[in-house]
């Protein structure tokens, strides 16, 4: 397969007050290294992280954010061959991209995501708001045939991350579990995995256009944050007095973490999943942990297992993302309608028909 020798990539660019926008360019080709892959891809989701990264609050990055890529590999680095990855096989390219494999994380069970020497797109090394990207080979996560590219994207990231955060909440089937920023990109993956797993879902976020979205997906409860006083004490009403077994926040707000806290039953567990602003700290009294049980859990991403078994749920239909397509050089408008709590589902971006 002849490949061109320069493709289009989407660069962010800073603006004073924490704003962003993305400019299109046209660069070579990514050169590969002996034990790397070169996959060109059809699609990227656009994850709230990407928007938080281009803002500059999360510190220094890439000019090629993005990290929910699928893409086929098209050209081997020279120390591989097609015995151990097919030219044409389906890949995801996420946000680990690499793991050192020798640090005291890598080294306990389900530690790599917390890698200490990790590698992540945008961050590190550059991420998939581009035609083509390098992947090393021993950290390719491929992916299987039958979904569209669209509906694998949103998995990568959002959809593993919530995924996981579910896994790890402590709940058991039957019980209620909280879904902080349910209509969002991440939440609203959440509401669908919660389902499938068995567990009865409130969904907290703000409009009617996020309530009706919400309940469409599987949520029993919604609680709007424009219009309820006390979200907290709600949930109790609505959990028959006992609070949630589980909350998980995917907002990035210090005060949907304050909330969280009120809503917990006997042992309950808070997830930590959306990361606010430095300024916005959560405050609480020890107490509170000793005499009701609770615990706080954080959850990062997923590891190529987790994103399998999310993957799964797809392939079976149980969860289906809400995508709404669009392009590259529309990716300015669409981080603007991220930061502003607009969007409904996840946005993805297609560069070509796989």
């Amino acid at each position: 397969m002849e490949l061109p020798s320069t493709h289009t990539i989407a660069v962010v660019v800073r603006e004073p007050g924490c704003k962003a926008r993305f400019e299109l360019e046209s660069v070579p080709i990514p050169e590969l290294g002996p034990q790397d892959v070169l996959v060109q891809l059809s699609v990227t989701g656009v994850c709230g992280t990407d928007v938080a990264l281009a803002s500059g609050e999360l510190g220094p990055t890439r000019r090629i954010l993005g990290h929910e890529g699928v893409g086929r590999v098209v050209r081997l680095g020279s120390g591989l061959s097609e015995s151990q990855v097919r030219l044409g096989q389906r890949v995801g390219v996420a946000w680990q991209r690499d793991i050192c494999g020798a640090c005291a994380m890598c080294l306990t069970e389900g530690g790599e995501t917390r890698c200490f020497e990790q590698l992540n797109s945008g961050r590190k090394v550059d991420g998939t708001f581009a035609e083509y990207t390098l992947v090393p080979y021993r950290y390719l996560t491929t992916l299987p045939e039958g979904p569209g590219d669209e509906m694998l994207a949103p998995i990568l990231c959002g959809g593993v991350t919530i995924y996981k955060g579910l896994k790890i909440c402590g709940a058991t089937p039957g019980q209620w579990i909280v879904i902080s920023g349910a209509g969002g990109g991440v939440g609203s993956l959440g509401i669908q995995f919660s389902k499938a797993m068995g567990y009865r879902t409130i969904a907290i976020d703000a409009g009617k256009e996020k309530e009706d979205y919400c309940l469409s997906l599987g949520a029993e409860v919604y609680i709007d944050l424009t219009t309820a006083a006390d979200v907290p004490l709600v949930v109790r009403e609505k959990t028959g007095g006992r609070g949630a077994a589980a909350a998980l926040v995917t907002a990035g707000s210090g005060k949907a973490y304050q909330d969280a806290l009120r809503m917990l039953g006997p042992f309950g567990r808070l997830v930590c999943i959306g990361i606010p602003p430095p300024s916005q700290l959560v405050n609480f009294h020890p107490l509170l942990f000793i005499d009701m049980g609770i615990t706080i859990i954080g959850s990062a991403v997923g590891t190529r297992l987790d994103i399998q078994e999310a993957i799964s749920f797809v392939e079976r239909g149980l969860v289906r993302p809400t995508v709404q397509m669009t392009t590259l050089d529309k990716l300015s408008a669409v981080s603007e309608q991220i930061t502003q709590g607009k969007a409904i589902g996840k946005f993805v971006v297609r560069f070509r028909e796989d």
